[in-house]
């Protein structure tokens, strides 16, 4: 499966790494970590290096029972940065982690390459309209509710069926706009317990039926430190196990805290199945 970013032809066949660089002061892992110049391009220069294809800048924190912060503070929070890594890195492939149409279009700009929306369209109508107006692509995710109700929200009547059939439907509308650059992300972590997480992770493969390249996003997440009675600090090591089993399920991207991990993951995943 193929997508069409920034009129480059992407090919999924070799799976890809997506490095996290969050903006906020209040994220579960690294949270308020980046604070200036230095540290921000640093840190964008690390993740190229080792190899990773896109940059995910979040300036919102998702994480369960986040509140929502306002316009102006998540643009404040973004702009200024995503400026300054494409000044200084100018074919870095930036992905912004928002789900407001607004911020979606100023990012998109000032030169972002595709928007990861954690409500597949559902929080901001005007969304779908900027995903076509802009033709790049699109992470969608699976999230019932918002980051500060999602949690509430965890009981299915069956977890991959309903999910294959909010994928679908969210796919039709974005279809019926022409958007056609979509990727499938899962949403570990969101509106799900720790046992629907590993029915979901152990059952991924079944959401190729969308026939759209899957985004896992299990990096640090409470899914693994909860289980194994730690911490998001200490779950490297739980993190890289989750992303080899997701890239044996048919994950084309991960999204990852850790570059340099995931890429191994990567290659060794390449060589099991040269």
């Amino acid at each position: 499966m193929t997508i069409n970013c920034k009129g480059k032809l992407m090919d999924f066949t070799v799976p890809k790494v997506m490095g996290i660089l969050n903006l906020t002061p209040d994220s579960f892992y690294d949270g308020g970590k980046y604070k200036n110049e230095k540290d921000i391009l640093e840190q964008v220069d690390k993740i190229t290096a080792l190899g990773a294809t896109f940059i995910d800048l979040g300036a919102q924190s998702t994480r369960p029972g986040a509140h929502e912060v306002n316009t102006d503070e998540e643009l404040n929070r973004l702009l200024p940065v995503l400026e300054l890594v494409l000044r200084n890195f100018p074919e870095t492939l930036i992905s912004i982690d928002t789900f407001k149409a607004v911020v979606a279009k100023e990012a998109l700009d000032r030169g972002a390459a595709m928007i990861n929306d954690i409500s597949a369209g559902l929080l901001d109508e005007a969304m779908l309209d900027i995903i076509a107006e802009y033709h790049v692509p699109y992470i969608m995710m699976h999230m019932r509710g918002n980051p500060k109700t999602m949690q509430q929200q965890t009981i299915y009547d069956d977890l991959l069926q309903d999910m294959i059939h909010y994928f679908s439907e969210r796919l039709s509308v974005a279809r019926s706009k022409g958007i056609m650059d979509v990727i499938i992300d899962p949403g570990f972590g969101f509106s799900k317990t720790l046992e629907q997480n590993y029915k979901l992770l152990n059952h991924l493969d079944l959401l190729h039926v969308t026939d759209r390249p899957l985004l896992a996003g299990v990096s640090r997440k409470s899914m693994i430190y909860k289980l194994l009675g730690t911490d998001a600090h200490n779950a490297l090591n739980g993190t890289t196990a989750l992303n080899m089993l997701a890239l044996q399920k048919g994950a084309s991207i991960l999204r990852v805290h850790d570059v340099g991990e995931a890429m191994e993951c990567v290659k060794i995943y390449e060589q099991l199945n040269a």
